[in-house]
């Protein structure tokens, strides 16, 4: 097995060369780098990452606490951040808090014994004991999809943050039915005390407000970002002496609900309901009618925590930073409007294939 002596022999170089090189402790040439580089693949030198550790206190490991990983959001955030990760030379240890604020902080102080060099993280509902624990222990961590809120007169969260836009997306999806014509808008909401939900809440209520729309408390129901929370809030929206004619749902999941809702009442979509729902996934247009929806850029997320992650680990001391990131706004055909050309020509182009 090669040793780090075999790299810098072969390289021409000393072992520190080889160790910084490694080890980013120092700045090297460019082409010293690369021949150290091109030794280690030639000799096929894989670097003790646990006496790299103990000689640099890093581990290079993030660790990633995020719930509901099998929904295809955080599975497409789960990559950005993954991909962003290696690219970096970092590993991921990843954690799934369950949305339960007693458990985010069991798999958050799990992911800090492991020696993580900084963990990303989408807090629960209740991140207090999360905010607690890593602003004691100093953990470098990113706060993701959800932020915290700067209470009245209080400080600035300490944490960097990255999330999409909220509220001016679900406004545009409002504004979008109610120029249909529709009067009566419900909002299917995700779990409460999440900033999504509070600002997705905003956004329709903004949405409402613009169409000179009156808000009616029994027109939005929590649906607790889930697909059978969905289901249950879409039924009782359908359950009003004057239900809705048309619906905004506010995550892929309840979206799901909100269709098998739909469905069991025998409801077709747009003709008896209009629907815009919040994320896009990657079977939207597949779907009958496809679904009118706001894209989220999940893996720049993911790609942009592990920046702000990195940029904090080599620089622990500069301002905090809470990062926005735009939506797009996919135009389809639940919401009540006729296929568009594009859309119509990629249809056809798709039914003649061999």
């Amino acid at each position: 097995m090669a040793t780090m002596a075999d790299v810098a022999r072969s390289a021409g170089v000393s072992v520190a060369t080889v160790s910084h090189v490694l080890n980013d402790t120092r700045p090297v040439l460019p082409r010293t780098r690369q021949a150290v580089l091109d030794a280690i693949e030639e000799l096929g030198y894989t670097p003790n990452t646990l006496a790299r550790s103990l000689v640099t206190s890093r581990t290079r490991s993030i660790g990633l606490a995020v719930s509901a990983i099998s929904n295809p959001y955080f599975t497409e955030i789960l990559q950005g951040v993954e991909a962003a990760a290696l690219e970096h030379g970092y590993s991921l240890l990843i954690a799934d808090p369950h949305d339960d604020p007693g458990h985010e902080r069991k798999v958050v102080q799990l992911l800090h014994e492991r020696r993580v060099d900084g963990m990303i993280v989408a807090p629960s509902a209740d991140p207090r004991d999360l905010v607690a624990y890593l602003g004691r222990h100093r953990v470098p961590a990113v706060f993701l999809d959800r932020i915290l809120d700067v209470p009245e007169g209080g400080e600035a969260p300490r944490f960097d943050q990255v999330c999409a836009e909220s509220a001016e997306p679900t406004t545009r999806l409002v504004t979008h039915l109610s120029g249909l014509g529709h009067r009566r808008i419900g909002l299917v909401a995700g779990r409460p005390g999440l900033s999504t939900t509070r600002e997705r809440i905003t956004g329709y209520r903004h949405g409402l407000a613009a169409a000179g729309l009156p808000y009616d408390e029994r027109l939005l129901v929590h649906g607790d970002s889930e697909a059978a929370g969905g289901e249950r809030a879409a039924a009782a929206l359908l359950s009003l002496a004057v239900p809705p004619t048309a619906l905004v749902t506010a995550n892929n999941a309840m979206t799901i609900g909100a269709l098998r809702a739909l469905r069991d009442r025998g409801l077709s979509v747009p003709g008896d309901l209009a629907l815009c729902c919040f994320d896009d996934f990657a079977w939207a247009d597949l779907f009958s009618p496809g679904l009118t929806a706001v894209a989220q850029p999940s893996r720049e997320l993911g790609t942009e925590a592990v920046r702000l992650l990195l940029e904090r680990l080599a620089a622990p001391d500069r301002p905090v930073r809470a990062l926005r990131l735009p939506c797009a706004f996919v135009h389809r055909t639940s919401c009540g409007c006729p296929e568009q050309p594009r859309q119509a020509s990629a249809r056809a182009h798709e039914r003649n294939l061999p």
